[in-house]
């Protein structure tokens, strides 16, 4: 790895890919496209890098993600990461093709075929029609209902990011999963030590935190979101509150630098329908992206 400065590479880094990917004649893709807050959007070369590279790609791509922000990345098209990620992928010396699809719960929206950028550059603008809700006035508090799906808090940080792009400065999102009781079944401990801090939290003290894992670094910044650091005063000052109403015990929660509300006193029903109240319900939160028009207010 090269020197590092305020989290930024200034040297080249290894670009390996698992060596199977060379007994093909022809590497065939098959993926959906969506909204993703590393790269923009998900899919195409993305299934190659990080999809099956090592752990130095893996890890730069986040936290080249995590720069930017998943608040200024997700849903955003053709991205930093995405170029990094073509670049990557141009040397891979195998002829690629590739499906890309764009997937809602009433079926498929679409489905993309050919060159791995084309096919994916064509579904991720139907995905960023079909995938996105656009709000007119960001709100003051979220309640992000989790699906059992999401085990752990790695996976559903999706309510957090998926969201964050339209809650007002100040506002609240409350993770909502009485089901969760893990932080992550692979990378428990790295949180842990780390625990959950916006990107001005680690840019500010580089050194300490340079040899963690960029994409352990990278995933507490999605969970966090945008915030500020005050160096002189240790303060750090998120925009948004992110609340846990899980089964991770209140102690663990703020050990963690996160919320905590019991989800027994969580009352769903009363909370629904009060949109015109700056409060947002979100059912299967993690499939949708939310964002605010351009022209509304703030």
């Amino acid at each position: 790895m090269g020197e590092i400065t305020g989290g930024l590479l200034n040297e080249e880094v290894p670009v390996r890919v698992n060596r199977l990917v060379y007994d093909y004649d022809v590497v065939l893709v098959c993926g959906p496209v969506f909204p993703h807050e590393v790269v923009g959007f998900s899919g195409g070369n993305k299934y190659f890098f990080p999809g099956i590279a090592g752990p130095e790609v893996i890890n730069l791509t986040h936290w080249l993600g995590a720069l930017l922000s998943s608040y200024e990345v997700i849903g955003s098209g053709y991205t930093p990461v995405r170029a990094l990620i073509d670049r990557a992928a141009a040397l891979v010396d195998r002829p690629k093709a590739c499906f890309s699809a764009v997937v809602t719960h009433e079926g498929l929206a679409g489905l993309f075929f050919g060159d791995p950028h084309e096919a994916w550059l064509a579904a991720s603008e139907l995905s960023a029609r079909v995938h996105i809700t656009w709000v007119d006035a960001p709100y003051r508090k979220v309640v992000s209902v989790m699906p059992p799906m999401y085990e752990d808090l790695w996976t559903a940080a999706k309510g957090m990011y998926k969201v964050e792009p339209a809650v007002a400065d100040g506002g609240e999102v409350v993770l909502y999963a009485p089901h969760l009781s893990e932080v992550s079944f692979t990378h428990g401990p790295a949180i842990e030590e780390v625990g959950y801090h916006c990107r001005d939290y680690f840019l500010a003290q580089w050194d300490r935190f340079r040899n963690h894992p960029w994409g352990v670094l990278a995933h507490s910044t999605h969970l966090k979101g945008l915030g500020r650091y005050d160096a002189a005063t240790g303060l750090e000052t998120p925009r948004v509150a992110v609340t846990l109403a899980t089964a991770i015990p209140e102690e663990r929660c703020r050990r963690l630098n996160l919320g905590y509300l019991d989800p027994a006193s969580v009352d769903l029903e009363a909370l629904k329908g009060r949109e015109d109240e700056g409060l947002l319900v979100v059912p299967r939160a993690g499939e949708r992206l939310y964002k605010v028009r351009r022209n509304a207010g703030a």
